[in-house]
């Protein structure tokens, strides 16, 4: 086998080094993720220029990048906190979150790949805390949670607003109550069902039983408005209307003058 020139060695040495190199300085940032660059002969963490963004990149062999992921993610947090009478409540909550993308150096610098134990849990558990406190188990139960939902995202918010971290949502999925208590609020519920259910048949019966007596009353004033108006001279005359209608009929009568009552004509018929 023959030996290979002695000038091509060192050149093959050199587009090893080359390659080494070049692998050892460059980088892929994945779909949904961010870098941050590190300067080890510079001023460490590079915190006044945007994070490296997807795609490829060359560095200094020496720098080193730590990704970050800045997609929103979720955390599914549970929680055991007070109600305002000192039960015990758990809340199941869930939370959309995402690093803010600009101050990504900052986030790395100042709190660090697990932000999410150091920042985020804990606000929203300190928020939790503050807004359950302020009701009640039976408000909690019922009519309350859509407010104590908006409230610990509210709370959470500014707790984060200097955190790097940007919160997008808080969604209580369950408030769980101790199991005597949510008996006794249930019961209370069904109660309250009950008595409003009876108060509405009871407006319902007097409002009935109040037109009956307003259709009863007008019945009976008109009666008497009728009774007032027709006098004897009115009761003749349309007796007299009638006896004339009668008498035009096609069939055989006799019409008596002044032998019905009052006066009024006798009509006798041919049978």
């Amino acid at each position: 086998m023959e030996k290979l020139p002695k000038l091509t060695i060192p050149v093959i040495i050199g587009i090893i080094i080359l390659i080494i190199i070049v692998a050892k300085s460059s980088i892929t940032i994945k779909a949904g993720e961010a870098g941050v660059l590190y300067e080890t002969f510079g001023n460490g963490v590079v915190t006044d220029e945007p994070p490296l963004g997807e795609g490829f990149h060359i560095i200094a062999p020496w720098n080193d990048v730590i990704e970050y992921e800045v997609r929103q993610q979720e955390l599914f947090e549970k929680m055991k906190v007070l109600s305002s009478n000192g039960l015990e409540i758990q809340i199941d909550a869930s939370a959309w979150y995402q690093p803010v993308y600009s101050d990504l150096g900052k986030l790395h610098q100042e709190r660090g790949e697990n932000y999410l134990e150091r920042v985020i849990q804990p606000a929203i558990r300190s928020a939790a805390r503050s807004v359950v406190g302020r009701y009640t188990p039976e408000q909690l139960y019922s009519s309350k949670r859509d407010a104590i939902q908006d409230e610990i995202f509210e709370e959470t918010k500014k707790i984060l607003e200097k955190q790097y971290v940007q919160l997008n949502e808080i969604l209580v999925r369950d408030v769980t109550l101790p199991n005597t208590i949510k008996d006794a609020i249930e019961r209370k519920l069904r109660q309250e069902q009950e008595s409003l259910e009876y108060e509405f048949r009871l407006v319902t019966a007097e409002k009935e039983a109040q037109k009956v007596r307003i259709e009863a009353q007008g019945k009976a004033d008109a009666n008497k408005i009728l009774s007032a108006s027709l006098t004897d001279k009115i009761l003749q005359d349309k007796g007299i209307d009638a006896t004339l209608e009668l008498a035009k009929s096609p069939n055989a009568k006799v019409v008596v003058v002044g032998s019905g009552e009052s006066g009024l004509p006798l009509i006798l018929g041919n049978n």
